[in-house]
């Protein structure tokens, strides 16, 4: 039992971050009988999960019987341009049909065919339709269905409840993590035998993101910190369908399903633009009409995928290049256009949030009128490197999964496959966690040196008198995060980068914050900025030392891809154990792929 000056909890295992892949985690490690928390940092039930709207990825067969998963495998592997860890890929290709089959045991409602199986809608990069949705709300229908089953095991959580940083033992262990409860301030501390991140994404450091204010990149500094490796974190996907107008949701998502059943893309000249960027052998402008370019884009790809559903690396950079080429909305978005192809009884059908979103949030009736958007700062490829199997880090006791967690979706991530992440090795992460206890290999102790250190560190913004705004320098950051690792990216402009962050590093040394602890989101903002800036820094690292443009990172000097830059991650980690402790930069190989998955992957090319 850890003696603790402050409130204090004891777990077999904890699981810091409530989304999906948090939540099952919690499921597996309860059902083989252990004693596991969960602690977020929101409430649960809000977790980034819910945003992810088209559907999870699933080779089911349920409207193409041809597909399976080596053609889910090979089409997650090519759309992450290798940079993957393939033998993630291939769990998550094959064991994605029984997670979504489980879901539905659980009680997840999906959308039918006429048969009654599950309805699977087309989804970028992915050559069939094998999206398994509940209209446009699948993330919520996953959190619904986890959460309940959560509940229903009595399962501990811990709500508004913001880890500053893991703890070890003296043997280097992870031993559990201090943390404070928001409504109060107060401190309280978690002591585990195994501990599971499961803390999301990082996109509240760009201008624009469709992330809520919680996706600071918390896990992925805190396991920096104790240790662990980053690796990809150059590789940034900019959603290509972001609400850009008016400014109160601007980054708001728009589900990929808009495009999945239909929707296409305009310019401000009203031409459908992304025939323009499909392969050389086209260009919609010889095309006399829509209607041929349709049907000529149909007749050279079974009919199967429109250009609208290229990867969304591709569609991004194409949005982006049209807006800088003046053709874009007054502002600074394209039009996505579902009405002049779909009825509108189709569109309430298929898209009632969608529908209610805009027309609600803008204004903008989608039956009848095209949206206005434009790429966001959605997801990062980049996170913890994990063991495939296990999802183990390079940390005793400490393991990751979801989008903290980095392997499975390379350079880009395809749409639809994040959901079916979050179960498959959510799943295995409560799995490795389980057998990592049950071996004893767990930790001795808890180093109370570092819960006092960690401490001191968060409440010392109370104590200066003057000093840093907190929301000045995240607004900061932000615009300069937008401006120089951004999208498109060049030398100058990230070495430009790495300058200002150790400018940022100073104020945010600086930071002064007025009033008490309890509901403080001043002070709240106060104790991100470290984590924020941590991630920043290994992104721009990343960024400068890749010099070619591959998936989700693309240089403007170094617009090809560079097969020497294919055998190997960037991989990040730092000694000092600290936010502003120096940040070292190495090559990572790939794992070495078999030669029966080699074969699946020169197939059909």
């Amino acid at each position: 039992m850890t003696t603790s000056p402050y409130e204090h909890h004891d777990y077999d295992v904890l699981i810091i971050g409530a989304g999906g892949a948090g939540l099952r985690a919690a499921i597996e490690a309860t059902q083989r009988g252990l004693k596991v928390g969960i602690v977020t940092k929101s409430l649960l039930g809000k977790a980034h999960t819910v945003m992810a709207e088209g559907g999870m990825a699933a080779a089911m067969g349920n409207v193409y019987p041809e597909d399976n998963w080596m053609v889910h495998f090979r089409d997650t592997m090519r759309g992450g341009k290798m940079l993957n860890n393939y033998r993630m890929a291939e769990l998550h290709a094959k064991e994605a049909p029984d997670r979504v089959l489980e879901l539905e045991q659980w009680g997840a409602l999906f959308d039918r065919t006429k048969d009654g199986k599950i309805l699977q809608r087309d989804f970028g990069g992915h050559r069939y339709a094998r999206l398994a949705h509940v209209g446009d709300r699948t993330g919520l229908e996953l959190i619904r269905t986890l959460q309940q089953k959560v509940v229903s095991m009595g399962t501990d959580v811990f709500m508004e409840c913001k880890v500053l940083k893991l703890v070890h033992d003296d043997a280097g262990r992870i031993a559990g993590c201090v943390a404070y409860w928001r409504p109060n301030g107060e401190i309280v501390t978690f002591s585990a035998k195994a501990v599971i991140l499961a803390t999301g994404g990082v996109g509240k450091s760009w201008k624009f993101t469709s992330n809520s204010w919680e996706g600071t990149g918390d896990g992925h500094a805190m396991a920096l910190w104790a240790g662990a490796r980053l690796i990809d974190m150059e590789c940034i996907q900019f959603h290509p369908t972001g609400m850009v107008w008016p400014l109160s949701v601007r980054g708001l998502l728009v589900t990929e399903g808009v495009r999945g059943d239909g929707g296409v893309l305009r310019n401000s000249e009203g031409k459908r633009f992304m025939f323009n960027y499909v392969a050389d052998m086209f260009r919609a402008e010889t095309a006399e009409s829509e209607e041929e370019a349709d049907k000529w884009y149909d007749d050279h790809t079974a009919g199967r995928r429109p250009p609208e559903l290229l990867p969304r690396d591709e569609v991004a950079r194409a949005i982006n290049t049209e807006v800088k080429a003046g053709r874009g909305g007054p502002h600074g978005g394209v039009y996505l256009d579902i009405a002049s192809r779909r009825s509108a009884e189709f569109i309430r059908r298929r898209l009632p949030s969608m529908y209610h979103q805009f027309m609600e949030l803008a204004g903008v009736d989608i039956t009848r009128e095209a949206m206005e958007i434009g790429p966001t700062c959605h997801y990062i490829m980049g996170g913890v490197q994990v063991d495939a199997d296990t999802t183990a880090t390079s940390v005793p006791g400490l393991f990751a999964a979801g989008e903290v967690a980095a392997g499975l979706h390379g350079a880009n991530r395809l749409g639809g496959n994040s959901l079916s992440d979050l179960i498959v090795f959510g799943r295995r992460a409560g799995m490795g966690a389980a057998d990592y206890v049950e071996n004893g290999h767990a930790a001795e102790g808890f180093d109370m040196g570092e819960v006092e250190a960690a401490v001191k560190e968060a409440i010392a913004p109370f104590d200066r008198t003057s000093g840093e705004n907190p929301y000045d320098i995240q607004r900061d950051l932000q615009e300069m995060m937008q401006t120089n690792v951004g999208i498109i990216r060049t030398a100058s402009e990230i070495d430009e980068a790495l300058v200002q962050l150790d400018g940022f590093t100073e104020r945010v040394r600086n930071i002064a914050v007025k009033g008490g602890r309890a509901y403080n989101p001043g002070w709240n903002l106060a104790t991100d900025l470290p984590s924020m800036l941590s991630v920043c820094k290994c992104v721009a690292l990343g960024a400068r030392e890749r010099k070619e443009s591959r998936g989700g990172h693309t240089r403007e000097d170094f617009p090809k891809a560079d097969p020497e830059f294919g055998k190997f991650n960037f991989a990040h980690s730092t000694s000092g154990g600290n936010w502003d402790s120096a940040i070292t930069t190495a090559q990572s190989p790939l794992l070495v792929i078999p030669e029966e998955l080699k074969t699946l992957l020169e197939e059909a090319k």
